[in-house]
């Protein structure tokens, strides 16, 4: 099975730039209610994912709970626990169900390591689902 079809477009994900700061990321993943949030740079390649805990520890560690002096901190200097590993464009549904054990969402690559979208880990429960039902 062609794994684009449990693809969600990067022209509908949230995701941030390598350079935004903690102030920018913590705005966006509040709007959007994410608890996690993919990361690319400037030249669409996936960099990591960021995680509500990453942010949180980074201000408890190192800037003492203060909000007001994490406005311009680059999201870059924040100590990431685990990336989300992606796939290739060219990946199997197995490589889907073993990355979305640990995944709440799991990023895809094309050819050229370029960031081109997620697959959720729903979808691809709601795949599974469908698939025991169909079979019995």
């Amino acid at each position: 099975m062609n794994i684009l079809f449990f693809l969600t477009p990067k022209s509908e994900v949230a995701y941030i730039y390598e350079d935004y700061t903690m102030r920018q990321t913590l705005e966006k993943m509040e709007y959007h209610r994410y608890s996690s949030i993919p990361i690319i740079n400037k030249e669409g390649k996936y960099v990591g994912t960021l995680t509500e805990g990453d942010l949180l520890w980074t201000l408890k560690n190192d800037f003492s709970l203060d909000l007001k002096s994490v406005e311009d901190v680059p999201i870059m200097n924040v100590k990431r626990r685990k990336d989300n590993a992606p796939v290739s464009v060219e990946a199997n549904i197995e490589d889907l169900i073993s990355k979305s054990m640990n995944q709440n969402f799991v990023p895809v690559i094309d050819d050229e390591e370029t960031f081109i979208g997620i697959i959720k880990r729903r979808d691809i429960i709601d795949y599974c689902y469908h698939k025991m039902n169909n079979e019995d």
